[in-house]
């Protein structure tokens, strides 16, 4: 062991979860499918953290390690500076997370659900009206569950991952099949949670919705890191590199800025957006507007085309050859189903003893 290695306990913790070269392989019946190959991850302390990717990149499987519910093929994990899953017993109870579909009694009322499950896991009962409260359920708790919406039934299992109080809320998907109305009332309960202190690591496929809410984010395909860290800082380096123009002859347009290293996509009417080739350095939208006079074009509208996580995702997945669609879903066969929960796996213990 280095001494690099053997001092970086010692430093002050800044993030709530750190991942090393995680990697998770599944057998099939057409032979072994990765679904996680080499993954690292930092989830900064406080704040929405958005694990970003399209259906089947490795999101579900890295969180289910993450909890300790599989055990990886080898990888280090840490949690609050804890080793996974070796040291998860004195984590477990700063975690509250939702992976699959929360099971609630029907018949029951939102507040009995929630008294029945906080005598079981040994939190105050005050706690229960508290939770109700943080998640905007007061005046509905004496609805019974299976006249909930699915927003509501959301939000009650966000209630119950609160009752003890965690520093950590894991969410897989959390918004799937909610309307618009559901959609927003998870994203600002998530911005609650974060403005409280809390770490919040939301993972979606649904990159517009977190872009909404998100403070950091890693962006993952096929089960390895792609780009993370700051939400706009993620957007500067790739917004200002295309804009909108409106000219009288698009096709003359496009004649005249392509030898300059200009690529242009058409777009209704009249307008196109142009961005620079990938081989070509810089980007200064006043050049645009020169070449376009040299031939007697003239600029009606020029306007910088703002990038979103969609976008930087597409261009990343591209770069990366990882073949994923306009849907952002991945060319190539999903995951399989998780296998049994097991234990703590050999591999997974050394890569943590070298981590240190």
């Amino acid at each position: 062991m280095t001494e690099a290695r053997r001092a970086l306990p010692q430093e002050p913790a800044a993030y709530a979860v750190e991942v090393r070269d995680l990697r998770k392989t599944y057998r099939t019946r057409k032979g072994r499918f990765q679904a996680v190959g080499g993954l690292d991850l930092k989830v900064p302390l406080g704040g929405v953290h958005g694990f970003l990717g399209p259906n089947g990149s490795g999101k579900t499987t890295t969180i289910r390690m993450l909890l300790g519910l599989i055990r990886p093929d080898s990888g280090a994990i840490r949690i609050f500076e804890q080793d996974i899953p070796t040291a998860l017993p004195a984590v477990i109870g700063r975690i509250g997370a939702i992976v699959e579909q929360p099971k609630f009694f029907p018949a029951f009322t939102g507040r009995r659900n929630l008294e029945l499950l906080a005598t079981g896991i040994g939190a105050p009962a005050r706690r229960v009206g508290e939770v109700l409260d943080e998640v905007g359920l007061t005046g509905r708790d004496k609805d019974r569950f299976r006249t909930y919406s699915l927003g509501m039934k959301q939000r009650l299992a966000i209630a119950a991952t609160l009752l003890k109080d965690p520093d950590l809320l894991i969410f897989d998907e959390p918004t799937n099949g909610l309307d618009p109305a559901g959609i927003h009332e998870i994203r600002a309960t998530m911005r609650g949670l974060a403005d409280r202190g809390k770490t919040v690591l939301v993972s979606s496929h649904i990159l517009s919705e977190v872009q909404l809410v998100a403070d950091t984010v890693s962006i993952i395909g096929r089960g390895r890191l792609l780009a993370e860290g700051e939400v706009d800082d993620i957007l500067a380096a790739t917004g200002g590199q295309a804009v909108r123009v409106l000219v009288a002859d698009p096709a003359r347009a496009a004649a005249a800025l392509a030898p300059a290293g200009f690529s242009v996509l058409p777009l209704p009417e009249g307008r196109m957006e142009v961005r620079r080739t990938g081989d070509q350095p810089g980007f200064d939208p006043a050049q645009i507007t020169w070449l376009l006079a040299q031939q007697g074009l003239f600029v009606a509208e020029l306007v910088p085309v703002r990038a979103d996580l969609e976008s930087v995702f597409l261009d990343l997945t591209a770069e990366e050859h990882l073949g994923a669609t306009a849907g952002g879903h991945p060319a190539g066969p999903p995951p399989p189903g998780p296998p049994p929960v097991t234990g703590p796996a050999g591999p997974a213990r050394a890569a943590q003893e070298d981590w240190r």
